[in-house]
């Protein structure tokens, strides 16, 4: 049994922006992808509204920082084949971090987190799969809109910027946006077909690093 696991925001938690809920189980990209793959793998979604990858967010009742839950969730589910850390969407908020670079940096001690991590038992060190989430879009949405409007330059850099943290720090990378985008109703977030588009697009490099 091959276990992955998916660090995300909201985009891997489903958040459904067409109806202000959740998508149905059999619809969120991490469910694609875990039926797609079979019963010799495990998919874990672990998906958190308003996660950021390194930074701070008090407004939540629940802990935002990527960085001080990675370990514990680590330690958790291991052994793990592999981490897929689709994140950053949230840092470009105004008042979180704002810039691409700070989303990258954030990402790139996530990354380190993992490699650095004490697997113990003997464990193997998972593969690292860093998706870029699909570019923010200016929206009409007054409250998204200005959360995010500001920053829509910012993202359309992620994906550049994550493919060659992702060559520093020998990972691999995919570029969601490649294959599905966000809705214009808020700007960020991603309807039943395009969140169901990114368990079919990763799906052959998922197959490959895990060697089936």
């Amino acid at each position: 049994m091959k276990t992955v696991l998916a660090y995300g925001d909201s985009l891997t938690w489903g958040y459904d922006p067409v109806n202000l809920g959740r998508h149905a189980y059999e619809v969120r990209w991490t469910s694609v992808l875990q039926k797609a793959l079979g019963h010799g793998v495990r998919v874990i979604a672990e998906g958190l509204n308003g996660r950021t990858t390194a930074y701070d967010d008090h407004l939540g009742d629940c802990e935002r920082n990527g960085t001080k839950l990675l370990p514990t969730l680590l330690a958790t589910h291991k052994p793990i084949d592999l981490v897929i850390i689709m994140l950053g969407t949230n840092d470009l908020k105004r008042g979180i971090q704002g810039t691409a670079i700070g989303a990258t940096s954030g990402v790139k001690r996530l990354v380190k987190l993992v490699q650095k991590h004490d697997w113990g038992f003997e464990f193997d060190e998972p593969e690292i799969l860093i998706v870029a989430p699909p570019a923010i879009r200016e929206t009409a949405n007054s409250v998204f809109g200005a959360m995010f409007n500001h920053s829509v330059d910012e993202g359309a850099m992620l994906a550049s910027m994550y493919r060659d943290a992702a060559d520093e720090s020998g990972c691999a990378f995919f570029d969601a946006g490649s294959v599905a985008e966000t809705t214009p109703l808020d700007g960020i977030h991603l309807d039943a077909e395009n969140t169901r588009a990114i368990g079919r697009g990763v799906e052959p490099v998922v197959r490959m690093m895990l060697g089936l």
